[in-house]
């Protein structure tokens, strides 16, 4: 079996598992800070899985760094952190500030990632986005932990289908890509 057949079956099981998941309402009975902590699990295994199978690393090496980049466009997601949040569904805390900075992470993947930039200038570019992705992502989850340890009730939303698809499938697969790129950028 070759690392890509191998990569979009893990990929696919994952996100079927990640919907089950959500289906059966399986991140509500858990305690409220598991929930984050779930998302650092699922990106720390998907990075051993990057690090320890070296035809996978093999392979996602060969993917070009635009394209992880462009991945985080999905991002976009923040609009539905506004939405949930003009709704009375998410607090101000978590859904302003982490839904703006999702927005404006997956709008600057795009330049990042389509822009006629030299590969100097790109690389730069990249490096300054992906820190700034990062970041946005880490406050997002340090918020949630927060909220989730004083008022676990406001962001419940999280635990419903199909928001429960960003704890158990985007944001580690976010954090893993940033990680990813981190280290693919300053190989070159």
């Amino acid at each position: 079996m070759t690392a890509a057949i191998l990569v979009r079956l893990v990929f696919w099981f994952w996100f079927g598992a990640a919907i089950l998941a959500g289906n059966a309402l399986l991140l509500q009975q858990v305690s409220p800070p598991a929930v984050p902590a779930l998302v650092f699990t699922l990106a720390a295994l998907l990075l051993l899985l990057y690090f320890r199978i070296p035809p996978l690393r093999a392979w996602v090496q060969t993917v070009p760094l635009r394209t992880l980049v462009l991945l985080h466009v999905a991002r976009y997601a923040g609009l539905v952190f506004l939405y949930l949040h003009h709704r009375g569904q998410l607090p101000f805390a978590f859904a302003v500030p982490g839904g703006f900075g999702e927005i404006a992470v997956a709008t600057f993947a795009l330049p990042v990632a389509l822009a006629p930039l030299s590969d100097s200038a790109r690389l730069r570019a990249t490096r300054i986005w992906n820190i700034a992705g990062l970041a946005n992502i880490l406050f997002i989850l340090v918020t949630a932990i927060q909220i989730s340890l004083e008022a676990p009730a406001e962001i419940r939303a999280l635990t419903y289908l199909p928001l429960s698809l960003l704890p158990t499938f985007l944001a580690p697969l976010i954090i893993a890509t940033h990680v990813i790129i981190f280290i693919r950028a300053t190989e070159d």
